[in-house]
């Protein structure tokens, strides 16, 4: 165990990260940059006096599970994992959760496809990665904090504005099934997931619909390919629904697009170029 190498390389993983990146308010008076170590120690469940410790090189020999809490709370890549790994002396076992690292091939595909709205989800259904049409289309993800970014909280918690189940789409009902049931095989994938043993626990205690979809123990279901959104702005779109699976990170890439010089296909661009505002609200 190399103890003042990982003592530097907590420091600057922690030292990256914003409060806005993991949900938590900034403060007037905040000093450290990114966060502080009591807000780090919090996110990976460990005391505050223990992560001091390592960071100060003086810390006892993590195990997997505080090693696994640390990643995660930092927000570590599947490189910078085995690295905090291989500097505690344990070797680097599976992942333990659902990986939120994006190819940058990826996240390029995304902002090479103007007139498709396209999004990459993790296997929890968080959006992890978008372009600009999607984000006119469905919503700015950037201004909301991660945790509203998963699409299950999304369907079954709310918000709904207007009546608006998931952005106003035809198939929430649809979706929602086959949210729960992925839910659960994904929970079966990663049982030492803490973040997606809570999401389930709030699912639960928060819809009975999740809860009875839950129970049912169903675990696969035919997907849609074809679906409206309700827009607020530009009523109805209707798209055609894409998925590429992204096997080595477990992550989907959705691509919606519209058919070539229908009124949706006008909707979208006209979306294109008024992005996120919204037309219609007063002043």
């Amino acid at each position: 165990m190399d103890r003042r190498e990982l003592a530097d390389f907590l420091r600057s993983r922690r030292e990256r990260i914003t409060p806005a990146d993991v949900g938590l308010p900034t403060g007037p008076r905040r000093r450290t940059p990114g966060l502080r170590r009591e807000e780090a120690a919090q996110l990976a469940f460990i005391s505050t006096e223990y992560y001091t410790r390592l960071e100060q090189a003086r810390g006892p020999h993590p195990s997997r599970e505080v090693l696994a809490g640390l990643a995660r709370a930092l927000r570590l890549t599947d490189a910078e994992r085995d690295h905090l790994h291989h500097l505690a002396g344990v070797p680097p076992g599976p992942p333990p959760g659902p990986s939120r690292e994006v190819r940058q091939s990826i996240l390029d595909l995304l902002h090479r496809l103007p007139q498709a709205a396209a999004i990459v989800v993790s296997a929890m259904h968080e959006v992890i990665a978008w372009n600009d049409l999607a984000a006119a289309l469905m919503e700015d993800f950037s201004a909301v904090p991660r945790r509203d970014r998963n699409l299950v909280r999304r369907v079954f918690l709310g918000p709904h504005p207007e009546g608006r189940r998931l952005y106003g789409v035809s198939d929430a009902d649809e979706f929602a099934r086959r949210a729960a049931q992925d839910l659960r095989a994904t929970a079966a994938r990663y049982p030492d997931d803490p973040e997606l043993a809570q999401l389930v626990a709030e699912l639960l205690a928060g819809s009975e619909e999740f809860t009875e979809l839950w129970e049912s123990h169903d675990v696969a279901t035919a997907p849609t390919f074809r679906k409206t959104f309700q827009h607020p702005s530009v009523g109805p779109v209707t798209v055609n629904c894409d998925v590429l699976d992204l096997t080595d990170r477990d992550q989907r890439v959705v691509i919606y697009t519209a058919t070539p010089g229908s009124p949706s296909d006008g909707a979208l661009r006209l979306l294109s170029v008024i992005g996120t505002q919204r037309m219609d609200t007063t002043s």
